[in-house]
């Protein structure tokens, strides 16, 4: 799966991009999120307040207990505010 991420959630992975495989216990949104956290402290601080984040399943936005199973893509950003 290939994981984006953008704005500050970006800047602190320190990437925009990479291909991720988590383990199948990994099954939302959620999950995946506190998998990503454990990888290490640039993922710890990206991810350490996940409500605040928001995701997109294969370009499509998803809450954090959607399922991730088959997807080919997620997204992770901060909240956007239009103007």
């Amino acid at each position: 799966m290939k994981a984006l991420y953008f704005a500050w959630v970006r800047e602190r992975v320190g990437k925009s991009e990479e291909e991720i495989a988590p383990q199948a216990s990994v099954a939302t949104v959620d999950d995946l999120m506190t998998w990503l956290a454990e990888k290490d402290e640039a993922y710890a601080h990206a991810f350490e307040k996940k409500s605040v984040i928001r995701a997109a399943l294969d370009r499509a936005h998803v809450s954090h207990d959607a399922r991730i199973a088959g997807a080919k893509e997620i997204a992770f950003f901060p909240p956007m505010t239009g103007g």
